[in-house]
């Protein structure tokens, strides 16, 4: 039953995306992270006290996400087992973002298939932390591409496996965890200390779902004849060639399927970061490069739902 509405949610997702006028809990999210941390820098002014703000920022949002969510599920529940069902439908189909990040890497294409260079770059800007005002058009296609193989594990992959884990509500603070790097985890001089508690906690919430997005990439790309044997490879050989621990699995990984290199330079906040490049330039990467990667996530999504609920029947039989 649990799998199946799981699966009724991962549908809705591919289906409907994230309807900008919907209600959606990230952005509930978004909004207590910006007040929290307002509250927290208003009486912490040290870089000593922002790293012990930054804990409680953490505790703070991700402890009310999960209670909240559950609370919710369970308050539904009581008043009738349909609502409690279908406020897990619902809570779970906000958390995955497959068809999000397929229509917002669509909205880069359709500008790179115009002459329009600043539609391409204020696209691009929607989706990306770094600067796109200087991007060229190859540059362009780069950063989307990152930018899909990498959220295929934070924005379907991981979701769905702390899902099968502890349900909506594990899942739902996973994605707290998540917008938290999101928002606060960088290392510039503003976030540096209240972000370093939420960078590093969703580098360990990420430590296996990435390791698992390596494994489902590569068998996806041999599954849609493209360079399986290098995905997987390559994605070994780079996988720590990258800033973040996790990052560098998916990317490498997707850059070893198309036979290009992903990484190289990019400029944040105006500040130049030197990043190494990952994967073999084969041949020059291209904005149809955009398309191929959409589908790999597609199914390397798909194959882990699957994987997943497989895992949890068998985890279940065997327990009973």
């Amino acid at each position: 039953m649990t799998s199946l509405l799981y699966g009724v949610s991962f549908l809705l997702d591919l289906l409907l995306g994230d309807p900008p006028h919907w209600p959606h809990p990230i952005r509930w999210i978004g909004n207590l992270i910006n007040r929290l941390q307002a509250l927290l820098r208003r009486h912490c002014h040290s870089e000593t006290a922002l790293y012990g703000a930054g804990a409680l920022l953490w505790l703070g949002v991700v402890g009310t996400t999960y209670i909240v969510t559950w609370g919710v599920i369970a308050l539904l529940g009581a008043i009738h087992p349909w609502l409690g069902l279908a406020a897990t439908v619902w809570l779970t189909y906000t958390i995955l973002a497959a068809r999000c990040l397929r229509d917002a890497a669509m909205g880069v294409y359709r500008a790179l298939q115009s002459d329009s260079l600043e539609a391409c770059r204020r696209e691009l800007s929607y989706i990306v932390g770094r600067d796109t005002a200087s991007l060229d058009r190859t540059q362009v296609s780069r950063a989307v591409v990152e930018t899909v193989a990498e959220n295929t594990v934070d924005g379907v992959i991981a979701p769905l496996f702390w899902l099968f884990i502890g349900g909506a509500p594990l899942a739902m603070a996973y994605k707290a965890v998540n917008t938290l790097d999101s928002m606060v985890g960088y290392r510039n001089e503003k976030y540096r200390a209240i972000g370093c508690v939420s960078a590093r906690m969703d580098d360990l919430a990420n430590l296996i779902p990435a390791r698992l997005g390596w494994l489902l990439l590569s068998l996806a790309a041999l599954l849609l004849g493209l360079r399986g044997r290098d995905a997987l490879q390559l994605g070994w050989r780079d996988r720590y060639q990258h800033k973040s621990p996790n990052s560098g699995w998916s990317e490498a990984t997707v850059a070893g399927a198309l036979g290009v290199r992903l990484g190289g330079p990019s400029t944040y906040f105006g500040e130049r970061v030197e990043k190494p490049w990952l994967g073999e330039e084969r041949r020059a990467l291209e904005p149809g490069d955009i398309l191929t990667t959409i589908r790999l996530m597609y199914l390397s999504s798909t194959l882990a739902f699957f994987l997943f609920a497989l895992a949890a029947f068998v985890l279940k039989e065997l327990a009973l």
